[in-house]
């Protein structure tokens, strides 16, 4: 591989149109932002509008929750790239991929395993202190708290797994080290700061305030890894990584297999 191949960067653009490249490319990662509150409205508007006590009590059906937890991240992540394909720069054929700088690397995916497990080795301390400093009842992410004391049918407990497993870090990566990366990068800026800003925005979309430095510490490993191979590949292995163990206890929690 040629060191043009595997270089991170854009495809050089014009000064005079860097701001209009990097705002379309903006508008696309808004749009997919969009698509996934509006989505969770949809999802959520038919059982809480008869009942709006189901989003305090936990009462929301496992399907529903499922339904929550796999279509706005899905449907955003479509739109994302949907999106890069029609407003992206360069010729259009191939445009997706290339502005969100995906490609199949062998030498990419392995960056990406031993940054994922290196995050896990960074982040499963990292946890624990943090429960100890909050407590254990603050310091459990939103899909904990929403399968808190479930036990689920084999079918939705494997439906579970695999969207915190990899349906959502591939969505949320296509998104953020995506779009959004591509978007500041066509607007010149350092890729340092790319990647900072990227890994900040990250952890405030959650909307999970109290566990924001949590995440933040997440996403330095994902991050590295789109930083270090250009290569979105490299994250989404990282970040598919970093959640499989979470995955496996949501499993095991939600067929009985562990207490809850």
């Amino acid at each position: 591989m040629t060191v043009a191949e595997n270089d991170p960067s854009p495809p050089a653009t014009p000064t005079a149109g860097r701001g209009r490249a990097g705002l379309l490319m903006f508008a696309v990662f808004a749009a997919a932002q969009a698509t996934m509150v509006l989505a969770s409205v949809v999802v959520l508007l038919p059982f809480t509008a008869a009942d709006p006590a189901l989003l305090d009590d936990g009462g929301l059906p496992p399907w529903p929750l499922l339904t929550l937890l796999v279509v706005p991240i899905t449907l955003a992540a479509l739109v994302a790239v949907a999106g890069t394909a029609w407003l992206g720069g360069g010729p259009r054929a191939g445009r997706a991929r290339r502005e969100l700088a995906f490609r199949w690397n062998w030498r990419d995916l392995g960056i990406g395993l031993g940054l994922g497990a290196g995050g896990l080795a960074l982040t499963l301390p990292a946890a624990a202190l943090w429960a100890r400093w909050v407590g254990d009842e603050q310091a459990t992410s939103a899909v904990g708290d929403a399968f808190a004391g479930r036990e689920l049918g084999p079918l939705p407990a494997v439906v579970a797994f695999l969207a915190v497993w990899l349906i959502a870090p591939l969505g949320e990566e296509v998104l953020f080290r995506g779009a959004l990366w591509r978007a500041l990068e066509r607007w010149g800026w350092n890729r340092w700061v790319v990647f900072a800003v990227t890994s900040a925005v990250f952890s405030l979309a959650h909307l999970e305030l109290l566990r924001t430095p949590l995440l933040l510490v997440l996403s330095i490993p994902l991050g590295l890894a789109r930083l270090l191979t250009g290569n979105l590949l490299a994250s989404v292995v990282a970040h598919q990584v970093n959640n499989f163990l979470p995955a496996v206890a949501l499993l095991l929690v939600t067929t009985g297999a562990l207490p809850g």
